[in-house]
């Protein structure tokens, strides 16, 4: 039987290093048996250390360090954090508890990657062979995130011609006073968008580390915004600093996009490793706004590299109306106190990619949805709703009370051609879900490849369970065709047996699932029965291939 559940395996972003990596084992095995000199071996990854701004409190937990450089750890409501660059080559991490006491277990996720470690006293050690996103887990200890971003390739100059440095006349934006600003950053932004506009390129806004607190940002056509690590763009907590762009009414309370585009706007990036910070806990006081933190809308040729997105109180990421988007090397670190904070939802957008990401949350770190022409969350936008079409998620970590990888809730226009591939979900209520709930438009060509479920430990709706596929009847009732679920590991199959079920006149037909192997089998299985998928109603034939 085919087993894609090894680090070989995971991602194709990885191929390149892993031919790298094997080829290196192959000239040392024959080096050996011809008994010539040992070829030399990659070198120990170089380590960028990022600068942490000050209203990040230091791990109370937990020391780490990579290839002996010391790397800071960041306290975070229900998770540490440790985010810094890692070159090509092995590194060497080790996680230290502050107390001093003693290992007496410990986990490292992806389970996948098959990472081992060493135990010393208070010191986990352990060797990974390139960056990836990681979550480790020492007993008695909260759980520590560990985002290794690749290298920079493209950090710009904070000089020279098209390069806006928002700390530099005539800008001279302050960093670190915790006073509100936003009138000299926002004519950056439009001076850099006006050079690139007039030269065919992008003018580029250089925003150094710092933490800048801001209102609403808006991005125009032909402008890149680069963040240095360190730098951070915060919410202010005043609801008097923002103008409001939609309502929640689950929430009860009005939204604003924190940044978001001009319409038809084109050709804009976001890059470089620093934060955009909703500032959650301030926005969750009385008479507070929502913060969206980034709101692509009714744009073309948008990429997002390298960003974290934190502690948003409402969605943080939403493109909506938008085409020829990509996403990738991007850290969705929201918190599990306060919800309706799902990570990146793509909304009504056409030509999606979200590549090499990691998403926690209590509400669902990836999803897709569509809605109506006025919805409350962007009740200012004019125009008509439009269908979801190619969307790829690929290479992600999910943390998450809800849905690990979902399509839904809402279905009011079609959705069509969404492919979630090489996921691993670290716990959630539903590792795989596709949640037609509102709409009665159809949701077609769905695909789930290579998804690894670690653990299943929450409840959402009643379910607890790695796979639900389920139709509802709000606001009308529509089909699900043509879900595909292949080479899927369930380690945890959660306690609420698995589900399919469609609505009369609106049934989920065309399932096909491939190589599921359950836990505690290192085969697939075979039957329903054997992937506890016993809940069914209002559904078509499953097909089901080793």
């Amino acid at each position: 039987m085919r087993s894609p559940f090894t680090a070989a395996g995971a991602a194709e972003r990885r191929t390149a290093r892993g031919l790298a990596l094997g080829l290196t084992a192959l000239l040392l095995a024959v080096a050996a048996l011809l008994g010539l000199p040992r070829p030399a071996q990659a070198a120990p990854a170089g380590v960028a250390v990022y600068p942490v701004a000050s209203v990040y409190p230091a791990s109370t937990d937990y020391t780490l360090t990579v290839n002996g450089t010391s790397v800071p750890v960041t306290k975070y409501p229900g998770y540490d954090i440790a985010q810094f660059a890692l070159g090509t080559g092995t590194a060497t991490m080790a996680v230290t508890k502050t107390n001093n006491t003693g290992i007496g277990s410990y986990s490292i996720s992806p389970q996948k990657l098959n990472l081992s470690g060493s135990v010393s006293g208070s010191t986990l050690t352990f060797t990974v062979q390139h960056d990836d996103y990681l979550i480790v887990k020492l007993d008695g200890r909260p759980n520590l995130v560990i985002a290794a971003d690749p290298q920079e390739s493209d950090r710009p100059s904070p000089t020279g011609t098209g390069v806006f440095d928002v700390q530099n006349a005539p800008y001279n934006v302050p960093p670190n006073t915790g006073a509100y600003t936003t009138t000299a950053f926002q004519t950056a932004l439009n001076d850099a968008a006006a050079w690139g506009s007039a030269n065919g390129g992008q003018g580029i806004v250089y925003v150094p580390a710092g933490v800048y607190t801001l209102g609403n940002l808006y991005l125009r056509s032909n402008l890149a915004l680069y963040l240095a690590p360190g730098g951070v763009l915060r919410y202010t907590g005043e609801p008097d600093h923002y103008v409001v762009d939609g309502h929640k009414d689950s929430q009860g309370r009005d939204l604003t996009w924190f940044v978001s585009t001009r319409y038809s706007s084109s050709n804009i990036k976001i890059y470089g490793r620093g934060i955009i910070d909703g500032n959650g806990a301030a926005s969750l006081k009385p008479g507070n706004l929502g913060v969206n933190l980034l709101m692509p809308v009714y744009t073309d040729g948008l990429t997002v590299d390298g960003i974290t997105f934190r502690e948003s109180s409402s969605w943080a990421v939403i493109p909506l109306r938008s085409s020829n988007l990509t996403f990738r090397n991007i850290k969705l670190f929201n918190r599990f106190d306060m919800g309706e904070n799902d990570g990146i939802d793509i909304t009504e957008s056409t030509n999606v990619t979200v590549t090499h990401a990691i998403g926690i949350a209590l509400d669902d770190p990836f999803s897709t949805k569509t809605w109506g022409d006025v919805a409350d969350i962007y009740k200012s936008v004019p125009g008509t709703a439009r269908p979801l079409k190619n969307v790829t998620f690929d290479d992600l970590v999910s943390w998450t009370y809800c849905y690990g990888v979902k399509v839904g809730q809402g279905v009011v226009q079609s959705q069509d051609g969404v492919t979630f591939r090489h996921v691993v979900v670290y716990d959630a209520a539903v590792g795989i879900g596709v949640h037609h709930k509102y709409g009665a438009s159809s949701a077609t060509n769905i695909r789930f490849d290579d998804i690894d479920i670690e653990r299943l430990d929450f409840t959402n709706d009643g379910n607890r369970t790695w796979l639900a596929l389920m139709t509802g009847n709000t606001q009308g009732v529509g089909p699900v065709t043509g879900v595909t679920l292949s080479d899927v590991r369930v380690r945890d199959a959660g306690t609420t047996a698995a589900r399919i079920n469609g609505q009369p006149g609106a049934p989920i037909t065309g399932v096909t699932l491939s190589n599921i192997v359950m836990p505690a089998s290192t085969t697939a299985a075979t039957t329903l029965a054997q992937m506890n998928l016993t809940n069914l109603s209002d559904y078509g034939p499953v097909t089901i291939t080793p």
